[in-house]
Protein backbone atom coordinates (compact mmCIF):
# COMPACT_ATOMS: atom_id res chain seq x y z
CA UNK A 1 0.00 0.00 0.00
CA UNK A 2 1.21 3.35 -1.28
CA UNK A 3 0.32 6.40 1.65
CA UNK A 4 1.05 9.94 0.56
CA UNK A 5 0.30 13.10 2.19
CA UNK A 6 -1.34 15.82 0.34
CA UNK A 7 -2.88 19.20 1.01
CA UNK A 8 -6.39 20.71 -0.25
CA UNK A 9 -6.09 21.57 -4.08
CA UNK A 10 -2.86 19.17 -4.01
CA UNK A 11 -3.48 15.54 -6.42
CA UNK A 12 -2.23 12.43 -7.24
CA UNK A 13 -2.41 10.75 -10.80
CA UNK A 14 -3.08 6.89 -11.27
CA UNK A 15 -1.92 5.84 -14.83
CA UNK A 16 -2.04 8.60 -17.48
CA UNK A 17 -5.63 9.39 -17.27
CA UNK A 18 -7.06 9.33 -13.67
CA UNK A 19 -6.45 12.10 -11.28
CA UNK A 20 -7.51 12.17 -7.62
CA UNK A 21 -7.61 16.15 -6.22
CA UNK A 22 -8.36 16.32 -2.39
CA UNK A 23 -10.97 19.16 -2.59
CA UNK A 24 -11.71 19.43 1.35
CA UNK A 25 -10.42 18.67 5.03
CA UNK A 26 -12.62 18.70 7.48
CA UNK A 27 -12.32 17.15 11.42
CA UNK A 28 -12.35 13.58 10.44
CA UNK A 29 -13.21 13.43 6.71
CA UNK A 30 -11.55 14.22 3.24
CA UNK A 31 -13.39 15.39 0.00
CA UNK A 32 -12.24 14.03 -3.00
CA UNK A 33 -12.64 15.31 -6.50
CA UNK A 34 -12.03 12.43 -8.96
CA UNK A 35 -11.12 13.35 -12.96
CA UNK A 36 -11.52 9.31 -14.89
CA UNK A 37 -12.88 8.32 -18.27
CA UNK A 38 -16.15 8.02 -18.05
CA UNK A 39 -15.87 4.27 -19.23
CA UNK A 40 -13.90 3.79 -15.41
CA UNK A 41 -16.37 2.71 -13.11
CA UNK A 42 -15.68 4.01 -9.75
CA UNK A 43 -17.89 2.59 -6.56
CA UNK A 44 -17.23 3.40 -2.64
CA UNK A 45 -15.62 0.37 -0.98
CA UNK A 46 -18.66 -0.02 1.42
CA UNK A 47 -21.40 -0.51 -1.46
CA UNK A 48 -19.41 -2.60 -3.31
CA UNK A 49 -18.81 -5.10 -0.67
CA UNK A 50 -22.40 -4.76 0.33
CA UNK A 51 -23.13 -5.70 -3.12
CA UNK A 52 -21.07 -8.62 -3.28
CA UNK A 53 -22.90 -9.99 -0.05
CA UNK A 54 -25.94 -9.73 -1.59
CA UNK A 55 -25.17 -11.56 -4.31
CA UNK A 56 -23.62 -14.24 -2.78
CA UNK A 57 -26.61 -14.36 -0.12
CA UNK A 58 -29.30 -14.45 -2.75
CA UNK A 59 -27.15 -17.23 -4.65
CA UNK A 60 -27.20 -19.30 -1.59
CA UNK A 61 -31.05 -19.27 -0.51
CA UNK A 62 -33.16 -22.55 -1.75
CA UNK A 63 -36.65 -23.13 -3.18
CA UNK A 64 -37.98 -24.24 0.11
CA UNK A 65 -36.48 -21.04 1.98
CA UNK A 66 -38.15 -18.95 -0.83
CA UNK A 67 -41.56 -20.64 -0.38
CA UNK A 68 -41.34 -20.43 3.67
CA UNK A 69 -40.59 -16.87 3.30
CA UNK A 70 -43.82 -16.48 1.23
CA UNK A 71 -46.24 -17.88 3.10
CA UNK A 72 -45.32 -15.89 6.28
CA UNK A 73 -45.69 -12.70 4.42
CA UNK A 74 -49.00 -13.96 3.19
CA UNK A 75 -49.49 -14.40 7.24
CA UNK A 76 -48.92 -11.28 8.32
CA UNK A 77 -51.00 -9.59 5.66
CA UNK A 78 -53.88 -10.88 6.72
Amino acid sequence: MLVIKRKVSESIMIGDDIEIIISEISQDKVKLAINAPREIKITRKELAETCEFNITASEKIDKNSLDNIKNRLKNTEK
